[in-house]
């Protein structure tokens, strides 16, 4: 498994109280990263504070796996937001899967804004010991 990581800027529109449209920079950060590799596979902790369910978005496709996530600051219902000074990131992270990793059965668990995925090895690919005979 290899890290195809890099920090990036995106620009995106957003319309501001008078109807205007400005242009927001958005910053795209890197999530801090464990991999824990064993026998049966890999295990991939991501923090994504501020992250909820619905904004987190995990793609496998050709043996790249792609992390991508937006961050948001609760507000309770009723309250409008008048000045902020926190910017709240997205977060994007690229990996790439040898193909000794069966991609159809990854596992994927988020909690207090901590992603834990579960990447198993192919059966094949797993070791195994060979007993050996005499005579």
């Amino acid at each position: 498994m290899s890290d195809t990581t890099q920090l990036t800027r995106r620009d995106s529109t957003t319309a501001t109280p008078a109807g205007q449209d400005r242009a927001e920079k958005r910053l795209t950060l890197n999530p801090a990263v464990d991999v824990i590799e064993d026998a049966h596979g890999v295990t991939l902790w991501a923090n994504l504070p501020g992250v909820a369910r619905d904004s987190l978005e995990i793609r496998v496709q050709d043996g790249n796996l792609r992390i991508e996530a937006s961050a948001s600051v609760p507000t309770r219902d009723g309250l409008r937001l008048q000045h902020a000074e926190v910017r709240v990131p997205d977060f994007a992270r690229s990996f790439t899967l040898g193909p000794e990793f069966d991609t159809s059965k990854i596992e994927a668990n988020l909690k207090d804004g901590v992603l834990k995925l579960l990447i198993p090895r192919r059966e094949e690919a797993r070791p195994r010991r060979i007993e050996v005979s005499i005579g």
